[in-house]
């Protein structure tokens, strides 16, 4: 058994891997325990092969009969080579692992590829392929992340799929059923609609992405129609059939035509496997409690990402690592939730940071709601989609920003400008006085705070 380190990291996600280097950079001796391969369920499963799958299927979409292409006076035939895009969709991430690694070796992060077990709160031992080996630390950070809910009535196995094979298909299913109008569920759905499947979406609730207002998913649920997927709300899956998948509303069932099977009910978090068990850590339901530092109720036992609770997004666990690396390198650092990003790379795209109207008002605040359509945006003409808008919500009072909404095509690019003026605790006069470039979409916020800033006065 070596000296101790400073700190061990198991899970080399989009947390653990930002943990480690920052810790690495501020000094702290550093290992991370990973047991597949660098980057998480984001890099390998999930964010980036999903984003790549849906640029192919959008520049493929763009060139059918009644694309946006056509809708400009372009008009071709293009054919899908399934297979190529797979492989150009493995490179961009193997590009991004490789980029990962480099960035922990350069920081001096020890990387020890194999299964971690939790001995104690200070030692872990890991099973590699030399071998069994072991890791003594002053402090242990849990980065373990999360995997697809699996239903017990639509086990994973044959034409039941999660999302992980769905980003590995190498032909296009004829008929796909998704099960699940969360966002995930609905980015492949979109996806695979636009390479040519014939989709049908079932959703238990009366909505479609049921985390988000009507008003933002209502542009969303028209572009569903105009792409003719089949959405069937308030339905439920009760199985798999040899010809499809049944499903039901209250008594009566049917059973839809379907050669694959998409479960995206959502994500749960990864705490068995490993022996954490075995610590006795204070739960917040299915999660991890943690306090503001990221500590969970163990000393020297810190949690990060999906395991400590929703939002369940690769940036926020990046944000926990920063907050663990600089509270173990002695500087103050808190996790500060109020500004948390959520981005669906749905059709049109939607974003969503801080307090809904609906929100606010539950929390007893009073407010001045404004929109700004994008069909009165020059960028979005030139781009020949105008539906959707950006929405800002303030405080009636101080005028502060409490929130900013925003679905139409490209507007997740507007996420880390929505996140700032919310971070540094903007008015929405201050907005109304920042110049925004034209043409561009971010106009749209401009407009949306400047008709805030004219409700207060109206209503000083």
């Amino acid at each position: 058994m070596t000296d101790p380190v400073d700190v061990v990291i198991i899970g080399g996600g989009p947390g653990g891997y930002t943990a480690a280097q920052r810790c690495a950079e501020n000094g702290s001796s550093t290992v991370l325990v990973e047991s597949g391969v660098l980057g998480g369920s984001c890099l390998n499963v999930g964010c980036i092969p999903s984003k790549a799958v849906i640029h192919v299927a959008d520049r493929f979409g763009e060139l059918g009969a009644g694309g946006e292409l056509a809708a400009v006076g372009i008009c071709a035939t293009a054919t899908l080579d399934l297979p190529a895009a797979m492989r150009w969709k493995d490179d961009v991430v193997g590009r991004l692992r490789n980029g990962v690694h480099h960035l922990l070796t350069r920081a001096g992060v020890r990387i020890i590829n194999g299964r971690a077990q939790v001995v104690d709160g200070k030692t872990i031992s890991v099973s590699t392929e030399a071998g069994e080996e072991m890791v003594v630390a002053r402090n242990v950070v849990l980065a373990t992340g999360s995997r697809p809910m699996e239903l017990s009535h639509l086990p994973f196995g044959g034409k039941v799929i999660s999302s992980t094979e769905a980003l590995s298909l190498q032909q296009v299913p004829g008929r796909l059923a998704v099960v699940g109008a969360g966002y995930i569920g609905l980015e492949l759905g979109t996806a695979f609609a636009k390479l040519g499947s014939n989709v049908t979406i079932v959703e238990a609730t009366d909505q479609i992405l049921p985390m988000y207002d009507a008003a933002l998913v209502r542009p969303v649920a028209a572009r569903l129609r105009a792409l003719g997927i089949d959405v069937r709300l308030g339905t439920t899956a009760s199985g798999a059939a040899d010809r499809g998948l049944t499903i039901g509303v209250g008594d009566d069932t049917e059973t839809i035509d379907a050669d694959v099977v998409l479960v995206t009910v959502g994500r749960v978090p990864v705490l068995d496997g490993f022996g954490v068990e075995s610590l006795d850590l204070t739960m917040a339901g299915r999660f991890l409690a943690i306090d503001e530092h990221c500590r969970t109720s163990m000393r020297g036992v810190y949690a990060i990402g999906d395991i400590t609770g929703e939002p369940m997004l690769a940036h926020r666990a990046m944000a926990q690592a920063m907050v663990v690396a600089d509270v173990l390198a002695g500087r103050p650092r808190v996790w500060d939730y109020r500004a948390v990003p959520a981005v669906c790379f749905t059709d049109p795209e939607l974003l969503a940071v801080g307090m809904s109207p609906d929100e606010a008002k539950a929390a007893g605040v009073s407010t001045v709601v404004a929109l700004q359509p994008f069909s009165a945006n020059g960028r979005a003409l030139t781009l020949a989609r105008d539906d959707g808008f950006v929405r800002v919500v303030a405080d009636s009072t101080s005028g502060r920003v409490l929130g900013i909404h925003a679905v139409g095509v490209g507007v997740s690019e507007l996420a880390g400008a929505a996140a700032t003026a919310i971070e540094m605790e903007m008015s929405v006069a201050d907005l109304d006085l920042t110049m925004h470039a034209h043409p561009t979409l971010s106009e749209s916020i401009h407009g949306a705070a400047a008709a805030a800033v004219d409700r207060l006065r109206k209503n000083a």
